[in-house]
């Protein structure tokens, strides 16, 4: 990693992605740049699918450029574009953060994993049930961290169900795959990997009723933050994980990666109360 520190010039980071209007990302980091005095800069950038390997052959060349976050669709096509030296292509298949190393090469990474599990860390998952709603790129995240739990078994809830079923294989878990309506089992945690609920998106229509009471519903949508998924499992007197949880997870570990500095570890409250302006 190459150390990033004032003064050194105007130096960026973005987040791209399709859509990107909705990302918060450019607060979190620009909030965290700003209490450390770094002089750089965070921006979203919005990036067709057929425009991704153009992104990233310019920026490249761009000796300011410090690298970027990935969200949806490109968490597993960006990874055509950098060198794996972590060989994130053969444990999670996706990334969400590419950065430059000491040498000036591209390397792409996923924070998504540690970010997720951060805010669950404490319980002890070993042996327990899950069910994960989507298998896109950040279901191939959430599954890497439930696996290196020791999960027990899983359930996935998704449109196509042989790309489930390889997720299941690929990550070593026992489990089963079944249709988006389909009724829930009673698993102790329920993760939304999906983009339903998400502003602009169709509602994630499910039923938590079968989820038992001591159930966590952890949703990464977080815009809105308040999604329907979540405010049922409140009604229903369940725990609940919301999307800022995992964003600001998975953003600290990138933003070191980005900027060569971790992020002030003691002003989250400030920077969730400036996220839910």
């Amino acid at each position: 990693m190459t150390s990033f520190q004032p003064g050194m010039g105007q130096a960026y980071a973005e987040v791209i992605g399709d859509p990107i209007k909705h990302s918060k990302s450019p607060l979190i980091h620009g909030f965290w740049l700003k209490k450390l005095g770094i002089l750089g800069d965070y921006r979203t950038q919005h990036v067709l699918a057929e425009g991704l390997a153009d992104y990233f052959e310019t920026r490249r060349n761009d000796p300011n450029w410090r690298g970027c976050n990935i969200t949806i669709p490109h968490k597993i096509a960006a990874l055509d574009h950098v060198t794996d030296p972590g060989g994130i292509r053969s444990s999670i298949g996706a990334i969400n953060t590419v950065f430059r190393d000491e040498k000036g090469a591209l390397v792409g990474t996923n924070t998504d994993a540690a970010g997720f599990f951060a805010p669950i860390s404490e319980d002890e998952w070993a042996h327990r049930d899950a069910i994960v709603v989507g298998a896109g790129g950040a279901a191939r995240a959430i599954l890497f961290a439930l696996a290196q739990a020791d999960i027990g078994s899983v359930t996935i809830l998704a449109r196509s169900p042989l790309k489930a079923a390889a997720l299941l294989s690929h990550f070593g878990l026992k489990g089963q795959v079944l249709k988006m309506d389909a009724p829930l089992p009673p698993a102790e945690l329920l993760v939304n990997s999906s983009p339903l609920g998400m502003t602009g998106q169709p509602p994630l229509e499910i039923d938590l009723s079968p989820l038992p009471e001591n159930a966590v519903v952890y949703d990464i949508v977080y815009s809105p933050l308040e999604t329907q998924l979540l405010a049922q499992a409140r009604n229903l007197g369940l725990d609940t994980v919301d999307g800022l949880d995992m964003l600001i997870g998975q953003a600290a570990f990138a933003f070191e990666l980005l900027f060569g500095q971790a992020p002030p570890a003691d002003c989250e409250d400030e920077l969730r109360a400036l996220l839910l302006k």
